[in-house]
């Protein structure tokens, strides 16, 4: 879900979805964005240059998971809230 949803608004790199998900190794990344490949959810294009260059963006699948990842997000908002007011 986090990768698809830091993909919601713009084309990512690699390394700057290692940025936002430190956390992750970037072998876990990889498998991960790989499965989302697979499944339909996520293309990537790769740029012939050195250092070489990979783009990572929603297909209309992936796309169509937007609306429900803003309303998850919302929602763990208002019920972190509950907990630390």
């Amino acid at each position: 879900m986090a990768i698809l949803y830091h993909l919601r608004a713009s084309v990512v790199r690699f390394g700057e979805l290692r940025r936002l998900m430190p956390l992750a190794t970037a072998r876990m990344l990889t498998k991960q964005l790989r499965e989302l490949e697979r499944d339909g959810m996520i293309r990537r294009k790769v740029f012939r240059q050195v250092p070489q260059r990979v783009d990572y963006f929603l297909t209309q699948a992936g796309r169509s998971l937007v609306p429900i990842l803003e309303a998850l997000c919302e929602w763990g908002k208002r019920r972190i809230g509950r907990f630390t007011q």
